[in-house]
Formats: C-alpha cells, structure tokens, sequence
C-alpha cells in the first residue's frame, strides 16, 4: 500500500510539474491543447455562435429585392448582445494568457477578432485579424484572418482595403472551406457595390463548396434573383429550381414559385397555360393565403407581359384589395395608373389611380418624387379636361326643354343608383370573395354611363376617396369606424333591425329628395343668359389653352398638344390666345419638321403683324437670343401674378422661384420686378424701398425703369406722408445732453438681469457714478431701460460701445432679444408721445455711428 501510494504521489507531482505554462513537454502540451479548447476557444466560440444568430435573425428581408448575403452590422443592433461579445472576449483572452503555448491561441485571437467586428469596434478588429495573420504558424489561420479581415474592411467601407486583401488570397493555396468563403465574402463585397455581375459570378463558383449548414437554399435564390435582375431568365430559372429542392424556409419557398414563373420560357400557349395553373394553385392553397396579394401583383404583371390588358387590370385591382401589404397596395394603384396613362390614355381614372398610390406608399418607396409629380400633373390634366366636359354638358342641357331635361335627369340617376345597389347585393353575396368591379369605383366606366356624361366620370368617386383618406386616415374597413368603443352599438344594431320596414320607407323617402336635390343643384349651374353662356365658353377656352400647354412644357406630348391648340382655334375664331397658339403651333411643326410650319407663320404674320410673337418670328436676332426658357417663365409669370392680384403672394413667389431656376434670360427683369412688388406687401417697406433702388442700379436703361422709379417715389411719399400723419418728427439737432437705452419686450422679464447688469458695469467704467438707471413703460409691449444723463452724443455713443462688447464677451444676455441706443432728451419725449419706436431705431441707425451695432 505504501509503495502504491508512492507512486500516485509522483505521478500527481510530474502532471503539476508539467501544468507550467513554460513547459514544452508532451505532457504539458497535452494539457495546455485540451485546457484551451474545452475551457477558453470552446465558450467563446459559442457565444460567437450566439451573437450571429441574433444578427441572422435581424434580417428584415423584402423578397421583392435582392436578398442580403450578411445582415449589416450596426451599433444599435450591437447593444443587445454586447454582453455576449464581452463573454467571449473574456473567455478568448483568458485562454490565451494561462495557455500562450497551445495550439489553439491563433482560434482565439480569430474569436476576439470576431467579437470586435460584432461590436462595430472596427479598428481593434482589424489590428486583431492583422496580428493573426502575422503570427500565426498555420497557413490556414492566417488565411482566416485575412478572411475576416475583408468583412470588416467592407462593413466599415474601406473597400480598396478589402479588394486589396481579397486579392492577395485569390492568388494563395486555400482549404475548401477558406475558398468557400473568400467566394462568399467577394461576393457580399460585391453586393455592397451594386455590382451584381461580379457579386453572381463568385455565389456561383461558390456553389459547389456550399453545405446544409451555409443555408444554401436562400444562397440559390438570392442567385436567381440576381441573374433575373440582370435579364438571363433561363439561369434564374434554375437557381430557382434548385432552390426549392433544398426544402428551403416557407418564404423563401413560395417567393422562389412565385418568381420561376416570371422567367419562364414561353414558347408556346401551352406554357402560358403551365404558369397560369401555377398561379392558381397558390391562390387556392390555404398556406399562402397571406400572400394573396402579391400572388396577385405578380399574376398581373404576368398578363401585362402577354398583353392582355383586361386580365392584368383585373389581377392589379384584386391586388390592392387582398391583404394589408401597403407596398404591394400602392404599388398595384401606381401599375393600374401607369396602364390608364400610358396605354389607355385615360388620364382622368388614372389621376385617381395615382392619388390611391401616392396615399399608400412608403416614403422610402423608389422615385416616389417623380411619381408624385406625375400626380400633380394628372390633377390639373383631370381639372382641364373635365372643365371641357362639364361645362359642354351645362350649354347643351340649356339648350334643352326643361322638362325633358329634368325626365333625363332623373333617369341617370336612377340608372346609377340601380348600379350602386347591384354592387352592394354582389359584394353580399361574395362573402369576402373576389373584390367585385361594380364595386370598385375605378372600373365604373364600363356602366352603361359614359365618360362624356359628367356623373359617368369616375374621377369624381376617386377623388371623393381622396379627400376620405386625407381626413380620416386609413382605417379598417369595419361598421361604426368612427367609434372608439364599438360594442357598445351593438345594441342600437338590435333596435335597428326590429324597425327595418319603417327605415326603408324613410330611406326611399330620403333617396327621392336627395336625387331632387342633384338635379336642382344642376339647374342652378345652367348657363341660361348670354352672359353666362360667355362665362362657360371662356372656361372652356382657358382649359383648351392650358391643356396644349400641359401636354407641350410638361407632357412633352407635342401630338397631343397641337391637338389641344387647334381644338381651341377651331372653336374659339377670335381667341385672344390666338397669336400665342399660333406661335407654339410653328414651333411644334418646325420640331416635327412637319410642312404645316410654314402655314401657321404666314397665318400669325398676315392676322397679327403687331403681335409680340410675330414679331419673335421676323426679328432673326431676337430669336436667337430669346430662348425656349424664356418662353417657360413668360407662362409660369402669368400663373405668379394671377396669384399675386389674388393675394396668393406664397404661391406666386414659388412660381417665381421655378421661373428663376430656369436660369437668366431677357424676361428675369420682368421676374425680378414681380418679386420686388411682393416684397411690398409681405414686408416692412424700408426692404420694398431698398430692393427698388437695386433694381434701379441694374436696370438702368431698361424699359421697367420708369415703371419702378414711379413705385419707389410713390412709397417714398406714402412714407413721409404716414409719419407726418402719425406725427413723427424726430429732432435733428443731436447736440446736448443724451441718455442710454435698452428696449427689451415685457414678456422677456429681464429689467431685473439690466439692472444688475448695468449697475455693475457702471461700477466699473465709472467710478465716479453720477450715472442713474430707470425703468419706463413704453407701451404694452416694450420697456425701456435708460441710462443718464451724458453731457454729449459721444460719451453716450462710447458708452454704448463699451457696453456692446461686454455682452459680446459674457454672453450675460445672449439669450436675450433687446435693441440699445442712444436718444436726446427732446426725441425721447417724442418717443414716448408717439410710440413709435421702430422709426426712431430707423432714425438712430442713419444719423449715429457705433461701432459694434
């Protein structure tokens, strides 16, 4: 026994003695290796293992775009597994002090490494990597330090520095599973760059590296997506494919059918009619049934791409309709615009169909600006348009009989109420089904009204759900939306329903005087005089003329426009538009370099020689030197000073503003004028009378000249006028003794603050203080703080001095908003007679010379 427990004893002192961390022996060695990988590199590696689990799971994907290969670091996202980073940092180092002569020393640098770059602490990441790849022993560690390396370079947007260590590698004997992902990190790179070439062409050298662990199911579909975006539908196709047989996540599963079947070959009708039955059978599977929307979207653009408009409009409107998705909502309103714009050229249902989009958008949603401004433009298109319409529509109904006016009248109403309660029966039948078109307000121009009969325009009923969703928002479609506390009509509901027989009489009765009302209410717009007759045509004109110009400056639509010009002179003979339409028509042919250029030149010249426009055409130097831009601002000055006579001054100074932007041409001084005249009434009249006077300097000789030397002698005497009215006549004679004083508002509550402020400063500019400080209320508003008596403007002035650079220095009342001058005994009596404290600020500024003020 004794000799047994001997040699235990030498046993337990040999491993103790081969535990140093300076032993080399293999005993040591052994322990050291199996010390730092169970107890340092393994818990760290596992809380590694943690944190880029919870970055996996940040992903946001929107499937409708390319896939992130790695989700982005941020700091914000940093501060929720900080904890875990800091664990494995700990373990790391721990590992690498007890045991520096362990194998596994290099792994937990790579995992400090990694810890940093999870935390956004990019500089101590990279020196990490940096040092790996310096003093490692192993070639395939150096390697991985270089590897992450490139992530790090590339998530802090070092970029040169990452294509020039990724270049390196490329030229190194790598292990599969470097190689792997020296493709894969190229690839994110790439992807950071838009450099979708680049970025597909190493996911696929990837692909046979690529294992169950490396998700490679959403690896195959982002590939697809990418050759999809880049127009080879065949690859996409297959990458597709492939995706969906490594039974991928369900998301990933159903996006990647729904996406095969927009790069399907189509050689022939039975391949469409494979891709339809796909779409149906996702419509009709209960699993994508959140997902209704987007199989939709997809379905009608499907159709778009075949051609068959009806089936695409169809499948765009159930789009909308389908589910919550506002992206896919918005944009399925923007497709169906685009199609009544573009295709149809029925811009008033389009305008609608653009309000629907822009409401329902995200603001980060691409070209939303230009989309909006689309909107704009098809806003004032629908007002010119059904301008034309409604008031043709009000001079042929006064030129009919009354009473058959009236009959017809109330036909299409009740025509049009038939049509509303056959929806709303097709809409109870459907029971959540599909969205019915008689339903639908964008699809009632296939009633039997007609877009030419005003209560047949659908833009009416878009532009009413317009307005609702300004107002309200957007809501649930439910009963009682405006309630907040809904169970509590369910009672009342119960009530209602034991009276449905006495509501429908009252309802019937309220349905005959509300159609009574429409047509009373049409009655009063008829233009039965001759002078009101004029009015209509003169709308009618108007909308023609600002039509050709929407279609001409804005459309760039030069058919269209000339359409909408000739409409005008054909209907309007002596039109004071006339020599301007004739012009824009000349110009517009000469572009077409059509032979009727030459017939409406000699039309302008012989009909008005006098014109301005002809006038442009006979002067060879003055066309040269007038260019289009100049004509632009001619017709945005209209729209500014219509504005301006109505007291739009805000509008009329953002025309001005688009006018300028246009850039400097014959007409700016005209601009400039109407610019200046609005200055006149949105600002004091001193800044009206400066701007004047620049103007003058500027303009010389030009023909406003005369125009703006006659406004500023008039403000000038409207000026002197109201300050003798106002008995303003502050003395000119500054000799004699003067006070300091500071006005200040009342609310500012600071008299307390000047007068410690003061006094102090009085102490010490003054030792021998004869200077007193009282407060006086100017009026409701102001308070005045004075200082006196200075034997002579200059003390006062220099005092005034000296006191504006102490607040300068100490900031004592930088808070604070207060004007300091110098007054006569004489004008502060006046001062205080008449109130009027910003003339004698006026009066102060142009006879005192201070130095700081």
């Amino acid at each position: 026994m004794a000799l047994r427990a001997f040699f235990l004893l030498v046993i337990m002192i040999s491993l103790l003695v081969g535990c140093s961390s300076e032993q080399t022996t293999v005993t040591s060695n052994v322990y050291h290796n199996l010390t730092a990988h169970y107890n340092g590199y393994y818990y760290a590696r596992e809380k590694i293992m943690e944190v880029e689990q919870t970055i996996q799971q940040s992903l946001d994907d929107d499937h409708n775009q390319i896939l992130r290969l790695y989700p982005k670091l941020d700091t914000t996202l940093a501060k929720t597994y900080q904890k875990d980073t800091e664990e494995a940092i700990k373990m790391a180092s721990l590992s690498i002090q007890r045991h520096p002569n362990s194998k596994w020393v290099d792994d937990n640098y790579i995992m400090v490494g990694l810890a940093r770059m999870y935390d956004c602490d990019f500089v101590n990441a990279v020196q990490t990597f940096k040092y790996v790849n310096t003093k490692s022993k192993d070639i395939n560690t150096r390697h991985q330090g270089l590897l992450n390396l490139i992530r790090a370079f590339t998530e802090n947007e070092e970029y040169e520095k990452a294509e020039e260590a990724f270049r390196f590698l490329e030229k190194e004997p790598l292990n599969k599973p470097n190689a792997k992902k020296l493709y894969l990190e190229k690839a994110y790179y790439y992807q950071v760059l838009n450099d979708y070439d680049n970025m597909v062409r190493n996911l696929t050298l990837a692909d046979s590296l690529l294992s169950k662990q490396d998700q490679r199911g959403r690896i195959y579909f982002i590939i697809g997506q990418v050759y999809q975006k880049l127009g080879f539908g065949s690859e996409a196709y297959n990458y597709y494919r492939k995706s969906i047989a490594t039974n991928p996540a369900y998301e990933i599963d159903f996006y990647a059918r729904l996406n095969m079947a927009q790069v399907a070959r189509l050689d022939d009708i039975r391949d469409i009619k494979v891709v339809r039955k796909q779409f149906e059978k996702m419509l009709t599977d209960a699993k994508n049934q959140e997902f209704r929307d987007k199989i939709y979207f997809e379905l009608a653009k499907f159709e778009l791409k075949q051609g068959n408009l009806s089936e695409a409009i169809n499948n765009y409107t159930y789009a909308a309709h389908a589910g919550t998705n506002k992206r896919i909502q918005g944009s399925a309103y923007l497709q169906l615009g685009q199609i009544h714009f573009d295709s149809l050229k029925k811009y008033s249902i389009a305008k609608n169909y653009y309000d629907s989009a822009v409401s329902a958008l995200p603001p980060d949603f691409e070209n939303l600006d230009n989309i909006k401004k689309r909107q704009e433009v098809l806003g004032d298109f629908a007002k010119y348009t059904e301008t034309i319409a409604w008031q043709d529509s009000l001079l042929l109904m006064a030129s009919m009989d009354s009473t058959i006016l009236r009959t017809q009248l109330d036909s299409v109403i009740a025509s049009r109420k038939r049509i509303e309660e056959a929806g709303k029966k097709k809409k109870r039948r459907s029971q959540g089904g599909g969205t019915s078109n008689q339903s639908n307000p964008f699809f009632l121009e296939d009633s039997n009204t007609t877009a030419d009969w005003y209560f047949g325009n659908p833009s009416a009923v878009g532009a009413g759900q317009s307005e609702f969703s300004r107002i309200w928002g957007t809501i649930p479609l439910e009963d009682n939306w405006r309630r907040s506390n809904k169970s509590s009509v369910i009672a009342d509901e119960l009530k209602q329903v034991a009276n449905v027989e006495a509501s429908e009489d009252v309802a019937e009765t309220a349905e005959s005087e509300k159609s009574s009302d429409e047509v009373g209410k049409i009655f009063a717009q008829l233009p039965l005089t001759e002078s009101d007759k004029s009015k209509a045509l003169a709308k009618i004109e108007d909308a023609y003329f600002n039509l050709g110009d929407l279609y001409y400056f804005k459309l760039n639509e030069k058919i269209n426009a000339e359409n909408s010009y000739t409409s005008l002179l054909d209907r309007f003979s002596n039109s004071e538009f006339e020599p301007e339409v004739l012009y824009k028509l000349y110009l517009i042919n000469t572009e077409l370099e059509n032979d009727k250029a030459q017939n409406y030149y000699d039309r302008l010249i012989d009909n008005h020689p006098n014109s301005s426009f002809a006038k442009l055409l006979l002067n060879p130097d003055y066309l040269k030197e007038t260019s289009v831009a100049a004509e632009k601002q001619k017709e945005i000055y209209k729209e500014a000073y219509k504005n301006f006579e109505n007291g739009q001054s805000q509008d009329a100074q953002e025309k001005l503003n688009q006018a300028f932007a246009l850039g400097e041409t014959s007409f700016s001084p005209q601009l400039e004028l109407l610019k200046i005249l609005i200055t006149g009434k949105t600002e004091d009249i001193t800044r009206y009378q400066a701007e004047l006077e620049t103007f003058l300097e500027k303009n010389p000789d030009g023909p406003l000249n005369t125009y703006a030397k006659s406004l500023l002698t008039t403000s000038k005497a409207l000026k002197e006028k109201f300050e003798k009215s106002r008995n303003i006549r502050y003395v000119n004679d500054l000799e004699g003794a003067h006070y300091f004083v500071i006005s200040h508002l009342q609310l500012s509550k600071m008299s307390d603050l000047l007068s410690t402020t003061l006094d102090g400063f009085i102490r010490k500019e003054r030792k021998a203080n004869t200077l007193k400080t009282s407060t006086l209320i100017l009026n409701e508003k102001y308070i005045l703080t004075m200082v006196g008596e200075f034997p002579d403007p200059l003390s006062a002035v220099e005092f005034l001095d000296k006191f504006n650079n102490q607040t300068l220095a100490d900031n004592t009342l930088s808070s604070y908003k207060f004007n300091i001058f110098v007054i006569t005994k004489e004008n502060s009596d006046i001062l205080y007679r008449t109130k009027a404290l910003d003339e004698y600020l006026t009066f102060f500024d142009r006879n005192y010379k201070v130095k700081n003020q």
